[in-house]
């Protein structure tokens, strides 16, 4: 069984693409308080690993500020968090774009000093929405200075999104520098509704590499509009259909850690939910999948709230 993560994507920028968010647009420190809230809820139900990225707006810094509260926790919590993609909003909720991505030396080397000055080295630090076109596969500079963070005692792995996800994880992995693996950890979207990357994060965790697991609820499709097995399987536990979306994920063989990408304490305890699901009932979930490409482009469609 996977354990559960708590993602901060929601938690450090007033927007998301996630559908069944309040509306609310917070002020920043509206939002580093209800952070820190969600944090300390995961805290007592017992999740130590965290998960945020360079682009999650101010979520690095309220993770770091919160282990600064606590400063005996950190050495408990594993976290990681990720590089490649900017915040380019400024919190503007109407900005016509959110996030650029850069899989660049240069940018490499200025989100990972960012990084370290607002939440402290990682555990595991990943390339952002790692794809088979990505210029990293060629850039040779950039591949020997990641291999030098990995020799310093620094995980690396990436995360992947879109149709191609099982190709991209394939390629990742197969990355050597120095003689040795450079990720040794992938972050994929795996739900009951996309499941193709499946067969690669089998083969990965078949070879030791640790296997994280985002948007389990598909940015709240399974939520905001639960398809009908869903809903009946959730019936049955007494349960919400996020918390069956999520225990289906934790369920897979292949699965290490299940992200939750819960936008506050509330959320975070109907993720968490307890839930043991049947063979028969994991057979029938598993009959939601939907082609990876139809899932992909309902998934690029969606607005960011």
């Amino acid at each position: 069984m996977g354990e559960f993560a708590l993602g901060l994507a929601a938690l450090g920028r007033p927007t998301y693409v996630n559908l069944g968010r309040d509306g609310v647009h917070r002020s920043v420190e509206e939002l580093r308080t209800l952070a820190h809230a969600t944090l300390d809820a995961a805290w007592d139900a017992g999740i130590r690993s965290f998960d945020a990225a360079r682009s999650y707006g101010r979520a690095e810094e309220f993770l770091g500020t919160w282990f600064a509260a606590h400063p005996t926790r950190r050495r408990e919590c594993r976290v990681s968090s990720k590089w490649g993609y900017r915040y380019t909003a400024d919190w503007d909720p109407d900005a016509e774009v959110h996030e650029v991505k850069e899989h660049t030396l240069g940018h490499f080397r200025t989100q990972w000093a960012e990084t370290r000055d607002v939440l402290g080295p990682p555990d595991l630090y990943q390339v952002h929405s790692l794809t088979t076109d990505s210029p990293l596969f060629d850039d040779r500079a950039l591949l020997d200075a990641l291999g030098d963070l990995r020799d310093d005692g620094i995980r690396l792995g990436f995360s992947t999104s879109g149709p191609d996800q099982a190709d991209a994880v394939r390629r990742g992995l197969a990355l050597r520098v120095g003689g040795a693996p450079l990720f040794t950890a992938v972050q994929s979207t795996w739900n009951l509704l996309e499941t193709s990357v499946g067969p690669a994060l089998t083969a990965a965790h078949d070879d030791g590499v640790l296997v994280l697991v985002k948007e389990g609820v598909a940015n709240g499709r399974l939520v905001v509009d639960p398809p009908a097995t869903l809903s009946r399987v959730a019936a049955t536990h007494g349960v919400g259909p996020d918390a069956v979306a999520l225990a289906a994920i934790a369920a897979q063989p292949f699965v290490d850690v299940v992200l939750s990408g819960a936008a506050g304490p509330a959320q975070l305890a109907a993720n968490l939910a307890p839930v043991s699901l049947s063979d028969a009932e994991l057979e029938d979930l598993a009959a939601l999948a939907r082609p990876s490409d139809e899932y992909w482009t309902h998934r690029r469609a969606m607005a960011w709230v």
